[in-house]
């Protein structure tokens, strides 16, 4: 018996070593590159050959009037996502839920699914040709006698454009989580809210939603990790530098650094910084997420 347990662990390595591998060469090899941080860092000597001069990059960065514009703007979007991609998914399987007929709930859930599956690349050209100089929005605005409007180098609309097209890229998917949280409510709970008297809201109210309760403070807890995550997929293929103001984040801030304006160190030590809140924020929000709904990873 030991022995044929030993062959099925054996078996489990086998197939985890692939993915072991693949982290090992890409997620901790590159590690190494984080002692540019701490140099002043120049191509031609290397790593290893490069000045080091200590958290004097980490003291220019906080210098940095940018750093604290995008700082502040990552916040600003990421919270902004966090919270409307916990409502927004929230109220839709709620009202999905209410959907008696099974072939008309399957298609508009069928339907809210697919942006999830399209890339920001090609989502960023959808969004552009809707909210775009000559897009569909401008031009119900000429229909209506109203001047056409520069959406996409409109800075003081431009988070609001990214946190809602992100909800609707996503909450459609988000929501099969709230959907598969309701199919484990009891179904007594509701008999007895009838029997009590209660209508759709009350039990909306005074049922769903207590029991839902450990499914919302589960993931909003678990989207504290990811307050400085804004998406960089979205942003840099939306923003342009008219929007920079409101719109440049912490990713896309750190690869026109090490990219484009070729500091490399400085976009090192800015994205160790941006790894070390998030992986403060990822173990403060794993502590919560045992505290308030008992969920452990180990």
């Amino acid at each position: 018996m030991k022995g044929k347990m030993g062959s099925v662990e054996k078996h489990y390595y086998l197939m985890v070593l692939p993915a072991l591998v693949w982290l090992f060469l890409f997620s901790i090899v590159p590690m190494v590159g984080i002692i540019m941080a701490f140099q002043d860092y120049n191509p031609g000597l290397g790593i290893f050959g490069s000045e080091w001069i200590g958290l004097e990059n980490f003291r220019y960065l906080m210098q940095l009037d940018d750093s604290k514009q995008v700082i502040i703007n990552t916040l600003i979007i990421s919270s902004g996502k966090i919270v409307l991609n916990l409502l927004v998914p929230l109220i839709f399987a709620l009202l999905l839920n209410e959907i008696t007929q099974l072939q008309y709930k399957k298609l508009v859930q069928t339907i809210v699914y697919l942006p999830h599956f399209i890339s920001w690349v090609i989502m960023a050209s959808i969004v552009i040709n809707i909210f775009g100089y000559r897009g569909a929005i401008n031009t119900m605005r000429s229909w209506l006698g109203l001047e056409p409007r520069l959406f996409m180098a409109d800075a003081s609309i431009f988070r609001q454009l990214v946190i809602g097209t992100d909800v609707w890229k996503s909450f459609g998917f988000n929501a099969v989580i709230f959907l598969a949280a309701l199919t484990s409510i009891n179904p007594n709970l509701y008999e007895a809210a009838t029997i009590d008297g209660a209508n759709r809201w009350q039990k909306t109210w005074y049922v769903t939603l207590p029991e839902l309760k450990p499914t919302i403070v589960l993931l909003g807890v678990l989207g504290l990790g990811n307050i400085l995550n804004a998406g960089f997929d979205q942003v840099y293929n939306l923003y342009n530098p008219l929007v920079y103001s409101t719109g440049d984040i912490l990713d896309t801030w750190i690869y026109r650094l090490g990219l484009t304006n070729l500091q490399f160190s400085l976009a090192t030590a800015a994205g160790l910084f941006k790894s070390v809140v998030s992986f403060v924020l990822i173990t403060i929000s794993y502590v919560l997420a045992y505290k308030f709904a008992d969920y452990k990873i180990f």
